[in-house]
């Protein structure tokens, strides 16, 4: 009975969120960024952002065992940061935006196979997914204060990462169905995204 209701909870959940990003509540970065407050707020004012680190947490908790968790945050963070680094030194690619959205898509895949696929591939996904998120960052980050804002927005993803690794955790036993709906309708609002960005 406990798992039924998470069940719903976690594709209640998933549905709600390809709802609002279909809906086009997914402004992916509205503001200039200037301080540490900007960057922890950063993560949170993107629904592209937003799905995606949680996801990376309920990947982690649904495919890697136990002593290697926090692998996957870890790994999508360094990527972040050091593409954030390249951007603030000028590197700038075409279409940020569209990988940002395709990288949600692989975020949803991710979550759908679980332990289907290899944890190592999983955890390259995973890094190649934080580069867009982290060009995008960087571009955005003040010429001033790229260390504040960095702190912030590492901060903020790692709580995001954690919360999805939590829910996972919490909602382990469901059968592997919900998972599927949940990465389907992440992946689904992922390919929104990218419709409206193409």
């Amino acid at each position: 009975m406990k798992n039924l209701k998470t069940s719903r909870v976690l594709s209640r959940a998933a549905a709600a969120l390809t709802l609002a990003t279909v809906a086009g509540t997914a402004a992916a970065h509205p503001g200039h960024a200037t301080s540490l407050a900007d960057g922890l707020a950063h993560p949170f004012l993107g629904l592209d952002h937003l799905l995606a680190m949680v996801a990376v947490g309920l990947w982690s908790a649904r495919a890697l065992p136990a002593a290697r968790r926090w692998q996957a945050p870890a790994v999508f963070v360094a990527a972040m940061l050091a593409a954030a680094l390249a951007a603030l030194g000028g590197v700038a690619l075409p279409g940020v935006e569209v990988a940002i959205a395709a990288s949600v898509m692989l975020c949803g895949v991710l979550v759908a196979l679980g332990r289907r696929m290899s944890p190592n591939a999983g955890l390259a996904l995973v890094a190649l997914a934080a580069l867009a998120h982290g060009l995008a960052h960087g571009a955005e980050a003040p010429a001033g204060g790229f260390a504040a804002f960095a702190a912030g927005f590492v901060a903020a993803t790692a709580a995001l990462h954690g919360a999805g690794l939590a829910l996972a955790v919490r909602a382990q036993r469901l059968p592997a169905l919900a998972w599927t709906v949940t990465g389907a309708a992440l992946g689904a609002g992922g390919l929104a995204m990218l419709a409206a960005r193409l």
